[in-house]
């Protein structure tokens, strides 16, 4: 019987490997090859390219799942919007972490990009997103402590006066917070229940580094967060206009453009996560 085309051969093994990585969360590099029967060297450029469709990490000795989310409402409809300029904000943030911080993430689609990349990262996580503590919680390299309260169905993600009782006995060096809406009048979310927990957030950081693309600003949202300048840093796209930049800087509010990828800068097309 002929083989399968090499092309279709490599994206069936590629799939094997997916699966593998998924059911396993982690596992070695000699693991996936001798569960593939392939050399170590093959896993790798397989890796490389799982990475960069965004379902995989490489980190020391093997890799990690960071694929599809789990099928929420909220990430069904945001993740895909705006990904190209979400992954490259995400490029920029983990850049801000440093080995050995404690660093906070809410349950933004932003922020889930910025906690894909923070795998493999020796970094203590508190996280109140269901998606983003299933990442960590099989990270070897991360400490995970998970706020509870009340789950809201939708997003996946731990509110209310329990999740801010359980805030404010932490004190953490960065908060990563994403916000739907930025005006004159500050930042924005739209559930109630969430803004006091962001706020809880704000509260337990020594700097607090707001995520969001450039869509954001010049709109409001249900829920007052916070004024503009009560954030230390904010990171976004190349789509910000010169009057915002300006706005941003005038408030003594670190403010980084994060450049687009080459392949996107090229015309190139990624396709988001399903």
């Amino acid at each position: 019987m002929p083989g399968l085309p090499q092309s279709s051969s490599v994206q069936e093994r590629r799939q094997q490997l997916l699966e593998l990585i998924r059911t396993r969360r982690f596992a070695t590099l000699e693991e996936l090859a001798a569960a593939l029967g392939v050399s170590e060297s093959t896993v790798r450029r397989d890796l490389e390219a799982l990475e960069q469709q965004g379902d995989a990490r490489r980190i020391h000795g093997g890799a990690l799942y960071t694929g599809t989310s789990p099928k929420l409402a909220h990430f069904d409809v945001r993740q895909p919007m705006r990904w190209e300029q979400k992954r490259a904000i995400a490029r920029t943030a983990v850049e801000l972490v440093s080995a050995g911080d404690t660093v906070i993430l809410d349950g933004g689609t932003t922020t889930y990009e910025v906690a894909r990349l923070l795998l493999g990262v020796p970094i203590h996580v508190v996280t109140n997103s269901l998606p983003v503590a299933n990442l960590f919680a099989s990270d070897p390299a991360s400490d995970l402590v998970f706020v509870g309260g009340s789950i809201c169905p939708r997003t996946g993600v731990a509110q209310g006066p329990h999740a801010e009782a359980m805030i404010a006995g932490l004190r953490v060096r960065k908060a990563i917070l994403s916000v739907a809406a930025a005006n004159d009048e500050g930042f924005f979310n739209n559930n109630v229940l969430l803004v006091e927990t962001e706020r809880a957030m704000m509260q337990a950081a020594d700097e607090v580094i707001i995520v969001a693309d450039s869509s954001k600003f010049g709109h409001r949202s249900l829920m007052h967060l916070c004024p503009l300048d009560e954030v230390d840093c904010i990171v976004t796209d190349e789509g910000l206009s010169d009057e915002w930049r300006a706005k941003i800087t005038s408030l003594g509010v670190r403010l980084i453009v994060a450049p687009l990828a080459e392949e996107a800068a090229r015309g190139g097309t990624t396709n988001p996560p399903d």
